[in-house]
């Protein structure tokens, strides 16, 4: 396929990489000169702007950090919806199922379709194509940009409502975000009992409290204090504030959502955006005066 492909971050090159790798037709841009050159020294095609890519492509897949990023890029001046020949704008970000509505209200004026499809699995997932691929929009175009979003994970397609996988991605991050501060709540309490929290790690692993960060994040990034495992702190604070509002939206009162929330919202204050999300445990540790791993 010929693909537009903008934001080349941290979760976007990678993804960009391996539809290259996959024999498909690039063309990228980024407002990093050199994210650009690393994939045209690839066999990627540079472009100067979002709407030099919407005249070049009728696919544009997407990968931006912010909903103001998603907006812009998709419909603000040099844009996405000015382009001569786009057909399709396909948002890997997460943007909350409201913003994927306007910006699909807006592009639909121009006869632009807007699928939504946010991804997890994180930097590792990108990189090795793994993601899970959450898509919402009308099925047929869904079907088409397929052979493009396999190459980066399975696909999952949620339903042709503007924002739907949205409101499944946030509901993934929200627990995503609840298992890693549990976790330290429950390995930050056995420390200042006097265990090992490496034991407890493996306990929880063996035992029904197995999660994605006992399982993932702790191992890697937590126990030996690296903090380095490639999601900012700034980027999960972001997703549970939407998943949040969404909850709210509907009229919803979720207490343990609340409080996750509130934790957050210690953790950007103390440790800072862009901190590695798996630095949650710090404030914990902190306040209960104990440091869980590193050098004995």
């Amino acid at each position: 396929m010929e693909i537009g492909f903008i934001g080349l971050g941290k979760m976007g090159f990678p993804m960009a990489r391996r539809l290259i790798e996959a024999k498909h037709q690039l063309t990228v841009f980024d407002t990093r000169q050199e994210a650009i050159s690393k994939l045209v020294a690839l066999g990627a095609q540079p472009a100067s702007s979002p709407k030099d890519i919407a005249d070049r492509c009728e696919t544009v897949l997407a990968s931006l950090p912010s909903l103001q990023a998603s907006l812009d890029v998709a419909t603000g001046a040099g844009g996405v919806i000015e382009g001569r020949r786009v057909k399709r704008f396909v948002d890997l970000s997460t943007v909350g199922s409201q913003m994927a509505a306007k910006i699909h209200g807006l592009l639909a004026k121009n006869n632009i379709v807007q699928i939504d499809s946010p991804v997890s699995g994180g930097v590792g997932g990108a990189e090795k194509g793994t993601l899970a691929v959450m898509v919402s929009g009308p099925r047929a175009d869904c079907e088409l940009t397929k052979p493009a979003l396999d190459v980066i994970g399975k696909v999952f397609f949620i339903g042709e409502k503007p924002g739907s996988a949205q409101t499944m991605k946030l509901a993934n991050n929200f627990l995503s975000a609840t298992a890693m501060v549990a976790t330290s709540e429950a390995v930050v309490m056995g420390v200042k009992a006097g265990l090992d929290p490496a034991v407890m790690i493996d306990v929880i692993n063996a035992g029904s409290g197995l999660n994605t960060a006992s399982r993932d994040k702790f191992p890697r990034s937590v126990l030996p204090r690296s903090f380095d495992f490639g999601f900012a702190t700034g980027l999960m604070v972001k997703d549970v504030r939407l998943a949040l509002e969404e909850m709210k939206s509907l009229g919803l009162s979720m207490e343990v959502a609340e409080a996750v929330g509130r934790l957050w919202e210690v953790i950007i204050r103390d440790e800072g955006a862009e901190s590695d999300f798996t630095a949650a445990i710090k404030p914990i540790e902190k306040a209960a005066g104990v440091v869980v791993g590193g050098a004995k």
